[in-house]
């Protein structure tokens, strides 16, 4: 039987009659195929990077495993209708922390109509895409299980600033994420960020292929990255992963390199680095400083 994501962090949700994605109990996770050439050019994209042999071993890690498309009855009480069957991420993963990063400062594909040009230049500028090259989505993270997740509203996200943006950072490797102050203590940060396997290794791991494939283009694509914080505050091992996610605007790269995409991961890294650099002092600082009024409140403090 299928049922709406427990853990899904952006995008339209299945929930109050609404379309939006489904998951079943096997580790599958159904999107359905959004309208005109969006679905069409969604597909031809996991079908083509699939089977192309350009594309390196240790990228096609990267990218949810595709199973191909099937009829499946819509969220929305529609009917049957074409759905994405792809790998459900965080599939057997207890009370995962997860953040969806929009990459690029533009987020609009070339042939877009002249509406959906404005429609996307206006969230870019609101955001943050076109001043770091990225923005949050969304967020959750685990806190305990009495508390259950932080995770900020949509609203809330939306209007980050850049500051918030490496709040936000640092609040997803804390054992203290938001709770009452502007000091996390980024207590996680060498387990999730740093390290030989950790997310900064992977990211600079796609850099590398970033800055030289001209296969694609990858427009309003997310890095989702995802770790379980409750084994690493236990003291056990966590695997820590980034998956690049939505594929709807994805367009040849005639033989260019993806500035777009390239630049904006190239931010995100920095933003990392500069994390990771800056985790010790804060460590030590965090001993000593009294909580302060949250700079990000929650829509709710329990599990969505």
């Amino acid at each position: 039987m299928l049922k709406a994501p427990d853990h899904q962090v952006a995008g339209h949700r299945a929930t109050d009659g609404k379309l939006g994605p489904l998951i079943d109990d096997s580790g599958r996770f159904y999107k359905p195929l959004q309208d005109g050439e969006r679905g069409s050019r969604e597909v031809a994209f996991y079908r083509d990077f699939s089977t192309n042999a350009e594309i390196p071993d240790y990228i096609g890690k990267f990218f949810p495993v595709f199973y191909g498309t099937v009829m499946a009855e819509a969220s929305d009480g529609s009917g049957l209708s074409p759905h994405l069957v792809l790998q459900d991420l965080v599939s057997g993963r207890c009370n995962p922390s997860v953040m969806d990063i929009k990459i690029g400062s533009r987020t609009w594909y070339p042939e877009a109509s002249e509406d959906y040009i404005e429609k996307c230049l206006k969230k870019d500028r609101k955001s943050t895409s076109v001043s770091l090259g990225f923005r949050v989505s969304g967020l959750q993270v685990f806190e305990s299980e009495e508390s259950g997740f932080w995770k900020p509203g949509k609203k809330q996200v939306s209007n980050f600033t850049p500051e918030d943006v490496r709040l936000v950072l640092r609040n997803f490797v804390s054992s203290n994420p938001s709770v009452n102050s502007k000091s996390p203590n980024c207590s996680l940060v060498h387990s999730v960020y740093g390290g030989s396997s950790g997310i900064l290794a992977q990211l600079l791991d796609l850099k590398a292929w970033f800055e030289n494939q001209t296969i694609y283009h990858f427009h309003s694509c997310s890095v989702l990255m995802f770790y379980e914080k409750e084994k690493l505050l236990e003291g056990r091992a966590s695997v820590v992963e980034i998956k690049l996610v939505d594929f709807a605007h994805v367009v040849e790269g005639k033989g260019v390199i993806d500035h777009n995409f390239l630049g904006g991961l190239c931010s995100l890294i920095k933003f990392m680095s500069d994390i990771l650099d800056g985790s010790d002092e804060s460590l030590a600082k965090a001993c000593n400083l009294e909580p302060e009024k949250k700079l990000i409140s929650t829509d709710n403090g329990h599990k969505q």
